[in-house]
């Protein structure tokens, strides 16, 4: 420390770094976390009826027909409590094929469906997956946490992955 200069200048200016340091560390944060909420957020609306199905309907639709975003077909029911219905729309992807049958959840009081199964957890969680890709640029980058960030990178590859290879 030079004899003219004060002791309060260099804490200062050590504080002022620190304030700067957790201020990037805390935004940041914040924008990974907001970034992860919001790929479960996308996710849960289709996830619900998948994961939870006690007491929901279940069977099969054979898509007839496909126009716009969405397919159509009858729907066999396979468990108790299900009723047959002529028609019920499914939500038009790649994994949607015209002339496929698909096992099927229905959502309460409608008459869409979405994938049940393995392979429509895995869809279902696709948004999830891009979410955790981002984040881990955000935590890698902005953070400085470069191991989290590639942890978080190969847990949304691998979800991607796998949700490819099961549709």
């Amino acid at each position: 420390m030079i004899p003219a200069m004060p002791a309060t200048a260099l804490s200062s200016r050590q504080a002022s770094v620190v304030a700067l340091r957790f201020g990037r560390l805390a935004a940041m944060g914040t924008v990974a976390v907001l970034i992860l909420i919001a790929g479960v957020w996308a996710s849960w609306g289709a996830a619900q009826h998948v994961m939870l199905t006690k007491g929901r309907e279940s069977g099969t639709i054979e898509v007839a027909r496909c126009g716009g975003g969405t397919c159509s077909g009858p729907f066999t029911p396979m468990s108790q409590g299900a009723s047959a219905r002529e028609r019920v729309v499914i939500e038009k992807s790649v994994a949607v094929r015209k002339g496929q049958t698909y096992t099927v959840v229905v959502k309460p009081g409608s008459d869409e469906v979405v994938r049940s199964g393995p392979a429509g957890v895995l869809f279902a969680w696709i948004p999830l997956g891009g979410a955790l890709l981002l984040a881990s640029v955000v935590v890698a980058g902005g953070l400085g946490r470069v191991r989290a960030g590639w942890v978080l990178a190969g847990v949304g590859v691998g979800l991607l992955t796998a949700a490819f290879v099961t549709i």
